[in-house]
């Protein structure tokens, strides 16, 4: 087996990967790289039974990787670019042979997948980590699951300006639903739901229309979303609605949510052989 692990900048995640199949994602909470790696490896290897002398190698990658030396617990360790690992994981998660792969986690990163050539598109600082920390500072809030429960029973219309309110209707392709302003209308009367709810459209459009801007930029209309925040359903609602007014492909395929680590495996496997 070989064990892909991606350390970032709030969880680490980890997962196995043999004769092709992932086996057994899992995350631990990433504080120090080392032990956070160290302990993802224990965790894993303890949940599965599996003896340290089957696995092969760990590919690691993220940004606590480069603190990581050549092993760990004894296991050859190779580095795997973070950029290679989001594009091998949304082309092989999906099957696709070009795409804007869009990594959710605390900031966002973009890259681009043509075929056998991988390249950094672009990113964010807006991700996860932007939703936690306006949570905090607005709301008293500090995880996503408490603002996600939270905004459940939000409204945007107490916060966010429209494009109805500005124009009295809709503007050629644009519905009058349409956010002209995020946080463009805070009313007296809103909420901490409504705030939270808010929070979450401002970081979900945000990052929606930067995969939009990347694909059209490269002619294409395939965007592959993986990441922790790619499988929250409040976060799809929101992007799905971005999708219908701009006519996009967004793909949430499985394991999305541990996709860096799937790809660093998959990377590191290609490279070995």
């Amino acid at each position: 087996m070989i064990i892909g692990i991606d350390i970032g900048g709030t969880t680490t995640d980890i997962v196995g990967l043999s004769d092709g199949k992932i086996h057994n994602p899992t995350s631990v909470k990433a504080d120090d790289p080392v032990a956070s790696a160290a302990g993802a490896l224990g965790k894993f290897v303890e949940l599965n039974n599996l003896p340290l002398s089957d696995i092969r190698f760990i590919a690691a990658t993220g940004v606590g990787s480069g603190q990581i030396r050549s092993s760990l617990l004894g296991i050859p360790v190779r580095k795997v670019d973070e950029f290679d690992s989001i594009g091998t994981a949304g082309a092989y998660l999906t099957g696709l042979k070009e795409a804007i792969v869009v990594s959710m986690g605390t900031g966002t990163a973009l890259v681009h997948v043509k075929g056998e050539k991988i390249s950094h598109w672009g990113g964010s600082g807006v991700g996860g980590g932007t939703m936690v920390g306006l949570a905090d500072q607005l709301l008293s809030i500090n995880t996503i699951k408490t603002l996600m429960d939270k905004a459940s029973k939000g409204r945007l219309k107490m916060v966010d300006l429209t494009v109805g309110d500005i124009a009295g209707g809709g503007l050629i392709d644009l519905p009058e639903t349409a956010t002209a302003s995020n946080f463009g209308k805070v009313s007296d009367e809103a909420t901490d739901s409504d705030i939270a709810m808010a929070i979450i459209n401002l970081v979900a459009q945000t990052i929606a229309l930067m995969g939009i801007s990347a694909a059209r930029a490269e002619g294409i209309s395939d965007i592959v979303l993986t990441g922790k925040l790619a499988i929250l359903p409040l976060i799809r609602k929101v992007i799905d609605g971005v999708s219908q007014l701009y006519s996009m492909n967004f793909l949430v395929p499985e394991y999305a949510e541990f996709g860096t680590a799937v790809g660093a495996a998959i990377k590191a496997a290609e490279l070995k052989s």
